[in-house]
């Protein structure tokens, strides 16, 4: 036989499509690890002197001791109010810029701690320096 019918290898197949499910896995894991890896806001930053800082300058004023416990403040050891804290402690300033010491008492929480921080800082009460 010559001619077209010797080559004759069965009936045309149709070309397969490739498949985009792998690509679309792909794609999404990559946008699962860069969602996972990116930052969404940025930090705040909580400016606190330690303890070592302050060690070269002499203490001026009475104390500033600002106790945080879970369920109230003290100041000097005195139960205080968070709504005169900021008050209260001013009164013990000698200039504005001058340090209070804060110190986390049994068990008080983080959260607890920032939000007697930026309440004072509100204040006008910059210079915080945390003890344990």
């Amino acid at each position: 036989m010559t001619g077209p019918a010797a080559f004759d290898l069965g009936p045309r197949r149709h070309p397969r499509r490739m498949s985009l499910t792998p690509m679309i896995d792909v794609v999404f894991l990559l946008l699962i690890f860069f969602m996972l890896a990116s930052r969404f806001g940025t930090d705040a930053v909580l400016p606190i002197s330690g303890g070592a800082e302050g060690a070269g300058s002499d203490w001026q004023g009475a104390p500033r001791l600002v106790d945080v416990l879970p369920g109230g403040l003290q100041v000097n050891g005195v139960p205080t109010d968070p709504g005169t804290l900021v008050a209260g402690v001013a009164a013990l300033l000698p200039d504005p810029g001058a340090a209070v010491i804060l110190r986390p008492r049994d068990g008080a929480d983080l959260q607890r701690l920032v939000a007697v921080m930026d309440l004072l800082r509100d204040g006008g009460i910059p210079n915080l320096i945390l003890v344990e």
